[in-house]
């Protein structure tokens, strides 16, 4: 092969690289996403996840063996994926160097892929003008195709050793009622299956009769209380982000009645929010503490053992992977606190979605 004839089949070596990798990182993401936020009720859930990859997937395919036809559809997905996702963070105030460093390796550059392969569907062309014909074996005019699929496979391989594990021998005790956790010096009541936990979307498709959106935010929790009570629009007045202090003297933990399975129409003052502090000390593993501390700093908390999604604390079978704490990081975000403790960050307070959950609490 001469300098000229290599310099021509670059852009496809580099390219179907490329594409691989892409690939590859849609797979991974796509994977332990599912395991981490979606393995929670029927497969309806779970596969979503794997949309993106799948799509990547048939693309990278696609592209191989039709440059031309492939190359144009990558830049035109990879360019309006990026564009989608940077205005998406940009509406919600959150677009900043990391969003558009973080999100090149998966969307720009498919449009770059793209670039290259286009350049290869013209060196091809020259090639077979030339007389270059496919090889005759079937293993090596699809060999690239095959080692496309195959690093997917093996990335969703190598994750599901990993985590399938986990996912599938968490605690459910069956216990819905209200919980006495103990760990690191905290004891603490959490509230019964009710308007005092968010089971954000169950497994089972339950019936909520509780007249409360799916996705509660922190500002739904803390300003249950003003006037309408409830979860209704409030007054025209009460504009931005609600305070620490709405949620300690209109928040709906305060509305629960003593047993936690009813909202009162006046407070009762029985029932609280927990603290982010609260929420990582009573993480649990195997139904026991996992003896988890937090430094107020850091965006993780430090655990004797990881915690897991399992009861008495959570339900595996409930879409909440998060729980919003009392506790807010500046005037426009709250904290919250994630299953495992590897995550104690915050987010906007009119944020809400069914991973977003609450759970209010009570001393003994």
């Amino acid at each position: 092969m001469g300098e000229l004839g290599l310099k021509r089949r670059l852009p496809g070596y580099v390219g179907t690289g490329l594409a691989i990798l892409v690939t590859s990182l849609w797979t991974l993401w796509g994977v332990v996403e599912m395991y981490y936020e979606g393995w929670w009720g029927p497969w309806s859930t779970r596969v979503p996840y794997l949309v993106p990859a799948i799509c990547c997937l048939t693309l990278t395919l696609v592209t191989i063996t039709w440059p031309r036809v492939g190359g144009w559809l990558l830049v035109g997905v990879g360019g309006a994926f990026t564009l989608w996702w940077w205005g998406m963070s940009a509406r919600r105030g959150l677009l900043n160097p990391r969003i558009v460093v973080g999100t090149f390796p998966v969307s720009g550059l498919l449009v770059l892929t793209g670039v290259l392969f286009l350049l290869e569907g013209r060196y091809r062309r020259h090639r077979r003008a030339a007389g270059w014909e496919l090889p005759r074996s079937w293993a090596r005019r699809y060999a690239l195709q095959l080692a496309a699929v195959s690093c997917s496979v093996l990335v969703a391989t190598a994750i599901s050793i990993y985590w399938l594990p986990i996912v599938l021998t968490r605690i459910d005790d069956g216990g819905r009622g209200a919980r006495l956790i103990e760990g690191n010096g905290v004891t603490l009541i959490w509230a019964p299956a009710g308007p005092g936990w968010s089971e954000g979307i169950a497994s089972d498709e339950s019936n909520d009769d509780l007249d409360r959106p799916k996705n509660v935010s922190w500002n739904d929790i803390a300003l249950y209380g003003v006037a309408p009570v409830g979860f209704s629009s409030k007054p025209a007045g009460q504009v931005g982000d609600a305070t620490t202090g709405d949620m300690e003297e209109a928040g709906l933990c305060r509305y629960l009645s003593e047993d936690g399975l009813s909202l009162m129409t006046e407070s009762q003052g029985i029932w609280r929010m927990p603290s982010t502090q609260e929420i990582v000390r009573s993480l649990v593993r195997d139904g026991v503490s996992a003896g988890c501390t937090w430094d107020g700093i850091s965006g993780s908390a430090r655990c004797e053992v990881t915690p897991d999604k399992e009861t008495p604390l959570w339900v595996p079978s409930w879409s909440p992977i998060y729980y919003w704490s009392a506790d807010e990081s500046d005037e426009h975000e709250a904290f919250y606190v994630s299953y495992h403790g590897g995550i104690v960050s915050h987010q906007q307070k009119s944020w809400g979605t069914p991973r977003h959950g609450y759970r209010c609490v009570r001393e003994p």
